[in-house]
């Protein structure tokens, strides 16, 4: 395990935590029910504690996604780095084994 998807791991934990910490911004299906969601379309702003946790899971999300793509690129650069030969001799047992 690299330092990487160590950072990953952490990353995705704290944004899972971030996301639980939000609060519901509707009723649900039991306002629809009831017909307690009459104020649908009233926007409500975001203050204090709520903004900033919204921000940063904002924030962390992002860092998820460019930690995400560049651990890919990453493992392919080190995958690419080894013997083509074995890779190509995969691909064509794959290709026998469609057949």
């Amino acid at each position: 395990m690299k330092w990487y998807d160590i950072l990953f791991i952490i990353v995705a934990l704290i944004l899972i935590i971030l996301s639980l910490l939000q609060g519901g911004k509707s009723e649900g299906a039991s306002g629809a029910i009831t017909g307690g969601g009459l104020n649908v379309f009233v926007k409500t702003k975001e203050r204090g504690s709520e903004k900033v946790v919204s921000w940063l899971t904002f924030g962390f999300a992002v860092l998820f996604l460019f930690l995400a793509l560049l651990i890919m690129i990453l493992n392919t650069a080190d995958k690419g780095s080894g013997d083509n030969a074995t890779t190509a001799s995969e691909l064509a047992m794959v290709l026998r084994t469609l057949r």
